[in-house]
């Protein structure tokens, strides 16, 4: 008797334990699309197992019990485990804030924070497809078309949730860049939850095709067994939704291959020639007397280069000159720019009352600070401390002046002596919404000024994936310009005409153009995600009929 006991566990545990590794080796899988894999073509079917886990696991739990709000623990691990692997694997790169001493942390806190920012937006991702699952299984949807349509406009819009929030980064859209521009284009209409609603879309339509397979052997083996409750009019059609999946790949790619080759026009009187210096000033000394007085010196002499070369105006990274606005008249580089007459962009510190902000200004040819930027995008921990009455006791200060960094505001312009330009500070990139505003605003071009010196090459290079997206959606010319790499400049079709060495100094000019065009993404927003939301409520409501 015991014996039956202990088989009949194992062959409820056993199942279950392969269920965990698929999930688990799925969202892997899906981690391994970014850099530094960049498997990006594993996005198209590495969410697909979950899907199968979750229908299956969720109409076996409803043939049980009608209260689907009580479905178990095990159910709910299943989808967490994905959301932490794939986040987990796709932003391992945040574990090179370790160590910290750069901001004068010392060796074991700054261990302590590495490991809990890591496993915080692990985590993070986690309750993102636990809350994806759980609405459906709770839906309880039984056509594979409305599932397909509901899970697709769900992920969208939990998607849109999470941007809202101050920690993003990993949508399914950056899986696709940069390597496959053609779906980016997408990103044009209704922006990145374009590209995710496709990735997503594709998905489903795999898993439903293996669900009504696995649905159709049943059902044949019930036929041969002589079963009188069968239904010969139910037919599962798992080749149909294969087709349908295969048909949807090769429109989107068709629909995003006519915004890709649509010329790009290029008048002379919308040219003008921007040099970018990356400066490679390793965060260690960035805050030293060394490392100020080597800023000083490579960014006078980068534009000194640059300026020689006839360029028209001149960009440098997040924190070029690495002290406060009303110091940056009086360093060498302004003396230069006076002398020169050719302007620049500078990142510095901006004095805001009793704190500070993480600005870009315009240095007209008069070493006049003409207009400024405050990045509005802080990062977490890195430069702001959430619940600072609470946390800040037990983390300390973790900024590298006395005052605290605060955000800028959401709705601010950046004119320059060339029209109004789009910018992004570092973090920003991941938030297609800032661009967006701005575009809409009538920035002409992307000026990004970004410093990810303390982080592996991975993640520079993710943050010019995330680039090259804001690039596509807006249909703007992009000057990158960063501390160690990668600087970089793209084109409106995501295109990137020159991309710098990893901790490298270098200087490099290209000619980019202003445009006043307007993507559809840019004049409406994200109009496709409400558009999908509502017509998954009438698919629920006709599911229920």
């Amino acid at each position: 008797m015991k014996l039956k006991v202990k088989s009949k566990r194992a062959k409820e545990i056993f199942p279950f334990v392969l269920y965990l590794l698929l999930a688990l080796g799925s969202g892997v899988a899906m981690g391994l699309t970014v850099a530094p894999v960049g498997a990006w073509f594993l996005a198209w079917v590495a969410l697909a197992p979950l899907w199968v886990i979750v229908v299956e696991k969720s109409q076996n739990f409803a043939g049980k019990s009608s209260k689907l709000s009580l479905l178990p623990f095990t159910f709910y691990l299943l989808p967490f485990l994905w959301g932490i692997a794939y986040h987990g694997v796709a932003l391992f790169w945040i574990t090179g804030i370790h160590p910290m001493d750069w901001l004068g942390v010392p060796w074991w806190p700054s261990l302590a924070i590495t490991v809990f920012c890591w496993s915080f937006i692990s985590l993070w991702g986690g309750i993102f497809l636990v809350l994806w699952a759980g609405a459906i299984a709770y839906l309880n949807l039984h056509t594979s078309i409305i599932r397909v349509l509901v899970g697709t406009a769900l992920w969208c819009g939990l998607e849109s949730l999470w941007s809202a929030g101050p920690l993003w980064w990993s949508s399914l859209a950056y899986t696709q860049s940069p390597h496959n521009l053609i779906i980016l284009h997408l990103g044009q209409l209704s922006g990145p939850n374009t590209v995710t609603a496709a990735i997503v879309a594709v998905n489903g339509l795999i898993a439903e095709a293996w669900i009504n397979y696995q649905q159709a052997r049943n059902q044949s083996k019930k036929s041969h067994n002589g079963d009188q409750n069968i239904s010969f009019y139910y037919t599962p059609t798992p080749l149909r939704y294969l087709a349908i999946a295969t048909g949807l790949l090769i429109t989107l790619h068709l629909i995003g291959w006519s915004l890709y080759t649509h010329p790009i026009a290029q008048p002379p009187t919308a040219a003008f020639k921007v040099g970018i210096i990356q400066g490679n000033i390793p965060n260690k000394i960035k805050l030293l007397p060394e490392g100020v007085q080597r800023a000083i010196r490579g960014y006078t002499e980068g534009y000194l280069t640059l300026a020689n070369q006839g360029v028209d105006a001149v960009l440098t990274p997040e924190g070029a000159m690495p002290f406060f606005d009303r110091n940056l008249v009086d360093t060498p580089l302004v003396a230069a720019i006076k002398d020169k007459s050719v302007i620049a962009w500078v990142g510095a510190f901006g004095s805001k009352g009793r704190s500070y902000t993480n600005s870009l200004f315009t240095v007209n040819n008069q070493g006049e600070l003409t207009s400024r930027y405050d990045k509005s995008k802080l990062v977490p921990l890195g430069e702001y401390i959430p619940f600072e009455e609470i946390l800040g006791a037990l983390i300390q200060r973790l900024s590298p002046l006395d005052e605290h960094q605060v955000h800028g505001a959401s709705n601010q312009i950046f004119d320059t002596p060339f029209g109004r330009a789009i910018v992004g500070i570092c973090y920003e990139s991941a938030f297609p919404e800032v661009f967006r505003r701005q575009a809409a605003a009538g920035g002409e071009f992307i000026l990004s000024s970004s410093n990810d010196a303390h982080y592996s090459a991975a993640m520079p290079f993710q943050h010019h994936a995330q680039d090259i997206m804001r690039a596509i959606e807006t249909d703007r010319w992009s000057a990158r310009a960063t501390n160690t790499g990668y600087s970089a400049f793209v084109n409106p079709h995501g295109k990137t005409l020159w991309i710098s060495g990893y901790n490298t100094y270098e200087t490099h000019a290209e000619t980019i153009y202003k445009r006043q065009t307007q993507t559809l993404y840019v004049r409406w927003g994200d109009w496709l995600t409400p558009l999908l939301l509502g017509l998954g409520v009438i698919g629920k409501l006709v599911n229920s009929h």
